[in-house]
C-alpha cells in the first residue's frame, strides 16, 4: 500500500523538437506493484485550491488513497478524478498503468 513518486528529470515533450534527447530510467516492479504514468495536463489542472492547481503532491495524495490497487483501477480512478476536476483541465492528459498482479499465497 506505500505509494512513492518516481521523479524523471529532464523529461522532453514528444513530437515537439526534431532533436530532441530523452532520458530513460528503470524502474523494477515487484508482485502486487502498480506504476501510474501521466502527462503534466493531470498536475497542471487548475482547482480551487491554495496554490491553484492540483499538482504532484496532491496527486501522491489522491493514489495514496487508492493504494493498493491494479492498473484497471487506477486508470478508472484517475479517469473519475479528471472528470471530477472538470473545466479546470487546460491541457491534454494521457494515463498509462501498469501492474504485476500480486503473488497467490502459499497453500
Amino acid at each position: 500500500g506505500a505509494v512513492a513518486y518516481q521523479p524523471t528529470p529532464g523529461g522532453m515533450l514528444v513530437g515537439a523538437f526534431r532533436n530532441a534527447t530523452f532520458i530513460d530510467t528503470t524502474v523494477r516492479l515487484s508482485a502486487g506493484d502498480t506504476l501510474l504514468l501521466y502527462t503534466d495536463g493531470l498536475t497542471e489542472a487548475r482547482t480551487n485550491t491554495t496554490d491553484g492547481r492540483f499538482e504532484e503532491e496532491a496527486l501522491l495524495e489522491f493514489t495514496t488513497a487508492i493504494a493498493p490497487t491494479t492498473a484497471p483501477a487506477a486508470v478508472a480512478a484517475v479517469t473519475a478524478l479528471l472528470a471530477e476536476l472538470g473545466p479546470g483541465l487546460d491541457d491534454d492528459v494521457a494515463v498509462l498503468a501498469i501492474s504485476v498482479p500480486p503473488r497467490d499465497p502459499p497453500s
